[in-house]
Parts: C-alpha cells; structure tokens; sequence
C-alpha cells in the first residue's frame, strides 16, 4: 500500500507496521520530524500543514491515517478553562473537515483519530482505548491496556522525568538524550498505543484481502 501518516508526531500509531509499504509521513515540527525520521528512516518524511497536505494529495495514496491535535476537544482542556481560569477555545473543526472530505472524496481506506472529547461528537465513532476513531471499515472491539497517561498513586502525581521515563519504556521508544523531560513527555503522551495502531492496521490488511 501507498500510505499516508498526518500529524505523524514521533510515530507511535506507526511503529508496528513493519517497512513493506510505502509510507509518507507529515509533520509540521521539523524537530518532531526529525526523530521520526531516525525512528522509520524507510519513509518520507515531509514537514508541512498536514491538513492543507491532505486536500491536496488525498488521492495519491490507498491507505490515510489522520490524528488532528487533540487539545481544544479534550475533557482536560474544558476541565482546565473552567477550574483554572484559562480562556475557553473553539473545538477546532479541522476535525470534521477532515472525516468529512475522507468520507466523501476518499476511495481507499481511512482512520481519523482523536481523544474522547467533551462534547457529543458531531459524526459517530469507534471508541477504543482512550480514543474516538472514525474509520470506513469496521474496527471490533479489543480491549487494550491503559497507557497511564496522567497516574496518581493518592499522593502525588509523576513528575515529568518519572513519566517520560515510564512511557518511553512502556511504548518502546528511546528518545535523544538532549531533549528535556517536558519535551519527551509531551512527544510520548500524543502518541497512540503501537498495539493499538498494529491491530488496526492488521484489520486494514484483511479487509483488503478479503475485498480481492
């Protein structure tokens, strides 16, 4: 397959798939970029607007991934501008336009992924894990283990190095030594889980064969 990874990040949904297709990877950071590249030097990477990216290529590939940024749609972020006095924020629609066009003008396989929002999400999902997916092919349920994203023991809660430290081994990246704590923190908790990312895109493979 021709695939497309948008707003790749450092690659977690991606890095199970193996190096047999052809993957274009869009990040618009080039530092992000440049750690994905180390992690999957197979594929293209280019740094760009994935989402202006995809409206102008879409038709060029058979398989698309999307994970739009997450922030203005997540509990957390209300959760935040309620409690904390932070200013509110549009749910960015980027979203939608992306499931929309996909569900419209796309004619190989999708999934547009994002976090369980706030609000009733305009176009129905698939909820697995801790995310919604919108797919155009059918995705049972699997139950995966929690990622741990934010973890209390009663007490405190991790600080940055103690939770960069866990997820890099818990999703089987090792980051540069120069980036700080709050960076790989960041980088690691946008990823999706890899297992999670191999079991859906091993169902786009049978669905593929079982379409021939």
């Amino acid at each position: 397959m021709k695939i497309l990874n948008l707003y790749a990040g450092i690659g977690g949904n991606r890095k199970l798939w193996g190096d047999k297709h052809e993957i274009v990877a869009v990040e618009l950071d080039q530092s992000i970029a440049k750690i994905y590249q180390d992690f999957y030097p197979n594929d293209k990477v280019i740094i760009a607007d994935a989402h202006q990216y995809l409206l102008d290529h879409y038709k060029e590939f058979d398989f698309i991934w999307s994970s739009p940024p997450c922030p203005s749609h997540s509990t957390f972020r209300k959760r935040f501008s309620m409690g904390a006095g932070a200013k509110a924020v549009y749910p960015d629609m980027k979203l939608y336009e992306e499931i929309l066009l996909l569900q419209g003008y796309f004619k190989g396989k999708y999934v547009v992924e994002n976090v369980i929002g706030w609000y009733k999400p305009l176009v129905e999902p698939i909820i697995l894990q801790r995310h919604y997916f919108w797919t155009n092919f059918e995705i049972p349920f699997k139950k995966f283990k929690k990622d741990g994203i934010v973890l209390t023991n009663g007490i405190h809660k991790e600080n940055d190095k103690m939770q960069s430290s866990r997820l890099e081994k818990q999703l089987g990246f090792d980051l540069p030594k120069d980036i700080s704590s709050t960076r790989k923190k960041l980088y690691l908790r946008n990823c999706v889980l890899p297992e999670l990312g191999e079991y859906i895109f091993n169902l786009i493979l049978k669905t593929n064969e079982d379409e021939k």
